[in-house]
């Protein structure tokens, strides 16, 4: 439905709309495919097929609910009332409910790991943590898109790098956990991950001061106000102007950010319970 409307609605979207088009209709293809195979009693015949469909509902229910809000700020309030601005708002709220259906999905299999006592990482704290990572990270990269952002200054270029080096290991932590190769690594698992995670802290402190500093800070060469970037107006430009995404890639930091520490917090705590668990040696 949010797909259809925007779609109809036949004037120019940019880059923006486009782009929230394409997140509505991955959904429904990809939501289409799983209930085609589920109908057909198929996931027997593929092993992972429980832990994909649960790793697709926790991203969709991030990417509808992310559309909805981004959507609503970047393009709906700049809209003149009238059938346009109607559309637009019934696509925001149908891409909502659509969150709120995944979301559901999610607490349901929670259940059902429960009742059957079967395990799904990306159903447990850690593996959440994980989800939102990532999918803040690429959140990040679409914004960072834009080169102009931090091309030719090397503090700026530093924090894109962060941003690259930090996702590769939460990618990869879950990749390993879906196929169950966790328990493969040379070391333990949590203790793997303490250390791993830390270092991301460390680094996503690092990008989010400097790019504090080097985008809102005018003794740096930033823009400390909204109205000091020349592209930014109050009227539809169908994309998101300079400071807007400076800001959205500085917000995005800080909750990855908060996000890296809460995961720190939980694998400290497991590496401690384990280390007291060890038998003493008198």
């Amino acid at each position: 439905m949010s797909f259809s409307l925007v779609a109809d609605m036949g004037i120019h979207r940019g880059y923006i709309g486009n782009w929230f088009m394409f997140i509505w209709c991955f959904c429904c293809v990809v939501t289409l495919i799983i209930l085609t195979v589920e109908l057909r009693r198929l996931p027997s015949e593929f092993p992972f097929f429980w832990y994909l469909s649960n790793t697709y509902a926790c991203y969709s229910a991030l990417l509808c609910l992310s559309a909805s809000v981004i959507y609503s700020i970047t393009y709906i309030q700049f809209l003149p009332y009238g059938p346009y601005w109607d559309r637009a708002i019934a696509a925001t709220v149908f891409s909502c409910i659509a969150s709120v259906f995944y979301a559901m999905e999610l607490v349901k299999m929670w259940e059902r790991c429960k009742i059957y006592k079967t395990t799904c990482y990306v159903l447990t704290m850690p593996g959440l943590l994980k989800v939102l990572e990532t999918f803040m990270a690429g959140i990040i990269f679409s914004f960072i898109i834009n080169t102009s952002l931090y091309l030719h200054q090397p503090a700026l270029e530093w924090c894109v790098a962060v941003y690259s080096i930090c996702f590769i290991p939460a990618a990869l932590a879950i990749l390993l956990n879906l196929g169950e190769w966790e328990y493969r690594l040379p070391g333990p698992f949590p203790l793997f991950q303490l250390v791993l995670t830390l270092l991301s802290v460390l680094l996503y402190i690092s990008a989010l001061v400097l790019w504090l500093l080097y985008q809102f800070n005018e003794e740096f060469g930033g823009h400390s106000q909204r109205s000091s970037d020349e592209h930014c107006g109050d009227e539809l430009t169908y994309d998101m102007c300079t400071w807007d995404q400076r800001l959205a890639v500085a917000v995005l930091t800080a909750i990855n950010l908060l996000a890296y520490v809460a995961e720190l917090v939980y694998w400290a705590r497991q590496v401690s319970v384990k280390t007291k668990a060890l038998p003493r040696v008198s």
